[in-house]
């Protein structure tokens, strides 16, 4: 049974989802959700026991020191709870932890009964995948989920991905199986430049759900980290001519593939999330820019990451997980939202 002390009725709860692992190419998703924490000073309610979902050889507990006395931190997922006030009040139920080792079932089972008792109305899973997309252009980000209802009222796509999948999708169908409302976003990650962390990816994740929710985020200084770090890829590239042919040539196909999508309606799509997010930035606000301070490493002749996964392509198509190769359908795909202006 659990029992939720101290933890307040809540407005319009959203449960807000990620895991670090192999479901978090850049560490995009998981500091994303730890931005939120931070941003709007998160209270932590509830910890999952370690013992019961992680093998310590494969993420181990670490000992520090507090005031000259040894402790453990263990390896575990943390639920907080977050209290948005403004003109549309709406808290947030924040899940942030490592993907489990083991009892997956019981792991989501736990997860939902924390969404139960706190009458959570949508659950946000965020994911992160290798993809061959140029850092020079805005991160895709995919909605998915696996309810038609849900897919059509909130323009997302229905997943149809067969294959191997990681914890984002078996919470998701978990979630699905119980009646609740559950919605994945996956940023793809240039496989070039892999490194953590990637702040345009992050940021780009939370652009993205700042339209799903309709909740502002404050960035804090995430908008500068994001132009760091391109501006440092940049210099990266630039010093070496296979890194930046390649890149070259990445852009041209991500650009070839986005023509079509230059029309009116997106552009007054894209128009409209522009001044939704002006007011209270004073007139200005970066979707997404980005400092990765490691050298990308020479890609291989195939534009392919070579990672066997499954996610949404840097084109945005579709699939679930880390890397975009050899997918086709899945839990990645939907409206490929960039995060630029």
């Amino acid at each position: 049974m659990i029992e939720l002390e101290g933890v307040p009725e809540l407005v319009d709860p959203v449960m807000v989802a990620a895991f670090e692992g192999w479901n978090d190419a850049g560490d995009a998703a998981s500091a994303a959700v730890a931005h939120l924490d931070k941003e709007w000073k998160g209270e932590v309610f509830a910890a999952l026991d370690a013992e019961d979902y992680y093998d310590f050889q494969v993420n181990r507990p670490t000992v520090w020191l507090d005031d000259g006395v040894r402790k453990i931190t263990w390896p575990t997922t943390r639920l907080s709870v977050v209290r948005v006030g403004g003109d549309k009040p709406r808290d947030l139920v924040l899940v942030r932890g490592i993907e489990p080792s083991m009892r997956w079932r019981s792991f989501c089972n736990e997860i939902l009964g924390f969404a139960h008792e706190l009458g959570v109305e949508l659950v946000v899973i965020m994911g992160a995948l290798l993809g061959d997309t140029p850092h020079t252009r805005p991160v895709p980000v995919s909605g998915v989920t696996s309810d038609p209802d849900l897919a059509r009222t909130m323009d997302l796509e229905e997943t149809k991905y067969e294959g191997p999948t990681g914890i984002v999708g078996i919470l998701q169908e978990a979630c699905t199986h119980a009646g609740v409302p559950a919605v994945s976003l996956w940023a793809a990650v240039p496989h070039y430049v892999s490194q953590p962390p990637n702040p345009k990816a992050t940021l780009a994740l939370l652009n993205r759900l700042e339209d799903l929710i309709d909740l502002r985020i404050p960035l804090g200084e995430l908008a500068e980290d994001a132009r760091a770090w391109q501006l440092g890829v940049d210099q990266l590239a630039a010093e070496d001519s296979e890194v930046a042919e390649y890149v070259q040539s990445l852009e041209e196909a991500r650009d070839t593939a986005e023509l079509p999508e230059a029309s009116g309606e997106a552009i007054a799509r894209e128009f409209e999330r522009y001044l939704r997010r002006r007011d209270g930035d004073g007139g200005t606000f970066l979707r997404d820019a980005p400092a990765d301070r490691t050298r990308p490493p020479k890609p291989k002749p195939s534009p392919r990451p070579g990672q066997d996964a499954e996610g949404p392509s840097a084109e945005g198509s579709s699939a679930e997980g880390p890397s975009a190769e050899g997918e086709s359908d899945g839990e990645g795909s939907g409206a490929a939202d960039s995060s630029d202006d």
